[in-house]
Formats: structure tokens, C-alpha cells, sequence
């Protein structure tokens, strides 16, 4: 039996991070993504992302931090200068999102997403918030270590968006 070679789908993750928690995610998720067959994953912090490879990618996860009630500014960032090079070419593309907050998280998905729906992309998994309760100067400041449940949230989304690549649902 002759087998075709493809190339590989690609993950992609934008990530930010200031106080661990995001990269932590981040990192949890690539770990899962990275163990299925066929699928590459690249990890990039939103600081040196491109466009380009958000169009090269077959998904995109964006991890970021919530601050203030909206999305960190490096992650607003890489979205305000990927933006109208990405706008009418990569309409349908797939995305997924977790949110580090100390409280709700709720401010900064609403923003992430509205931008992905003028992008038209699709989101193809809930979104995920971790709420690290951080609620004083200090706490928020902190450098975070976030629990098994939180990183084995993140390690499930990323083998979903990897499975689904494989499979091709997505």
C-alpha cells in the first residue's frame, strides 16, 4: 500500500504572559497538541507573531491575559498590526482562546472574539477562562503557578484542536 505524504497541519499558538500563567497554558496546550502524529505545532509570543504565519496555520489558539477587563496589550497588539493583512484571508479559519483573569475574564474574550468574528473566523471550542482569583497588588503581580486542573484544562483543548486537525474536522 502506497501511503501519500502530506504536509503536516499546523497549530499555531500566540501567546502572552506577565505573570506565568498564560505560558503556563500555553505551554500545557502545546504539550498536548505536539503528541498527536502529523500535526505541528508552533508557539509564538504575540510580540513577534506574524500574519503570515496566522495564515499559514490550519488553527490558530490565542492565550492571553485579561488586564484591566480586556486583552493584554501585547495580545491587542499583535491583533491591531495582523488585522487588516488578515482581514478577507483567513475567513473561516478555526480558533480557540484561553483567557488567564484574576477575576472574570469575561472582558477580554468579548474583545478577542469580536475581533475574530470581523476576521471571520471560527471558534470550534469553548472559550476558556482560568480565574486565578488574584484580587491585591501583590497577588496580581505575583508570579503565578497554576494548579493540574487549570494545565490539564489546557492540555484537553489542545489535543481537541490536534485531534480535529488529524481527523480533519477542521
Amino acid at each position: 500500500m502506497i501511503e501519500s505524504l502530506q504536509d503536516p497541519k499546523t497549530l499555531l499558538i500566540v501567546w502572552h504572559s506577565r505573570t506565568g500563567a498564560s505560558l503556563q497554558m500555553a505551554q500545557a496546550a502545546c504539550d498536548a497538541a505536539s503528541a498527536q502524529v502529523g500535526i505541528r505545532v508552533v508557539m509564538r509570543p504575540a510580540e513577534s507573531a506574524t500574519s503570515a504565519e496566522v495564515m499559514a496555520a490550519d488553527a490558530v489558539l490565542f492565550v492571553a491575559p485579561e488586564n484591566l477587563a480586556s486583552l493584554s496589550g501585547a495580545m491587542k497588539e499583535f491583533l491591531d498590526r495582523s488585522y487588516y493583512d488578515l482581514l478577507d484571508r483567513c475567513n473561516g479559519k478555526v480558533y480557540a482562546s484561553i483567557i488567564c483573569a484574576g477575576s472574570d475574564g469575561e472582558g477580554a474574550q468579548r474583545q478577542l472574539d469580536r475581533i475574530a468574528k470581523g476576521l471571520r473566523l471560527r471558534r470550534v471550542a469553548p472559550p476558556l477562562i482560568v480565574n486565578t482569583s488574584a484580587q491585591t497588588r501583590e497577588a496580581i503581580l505575583a508570579p503565578k503557578k497554576l494548579g493540574t486542573e487549570d494545565l490539564d484544562r489546557a492540555r484537553e483543548l489542545g489535543a481537541l484542536l490536534s485531534a480535529g486537525l488529524a481527523m480533519g474536522i477542521f
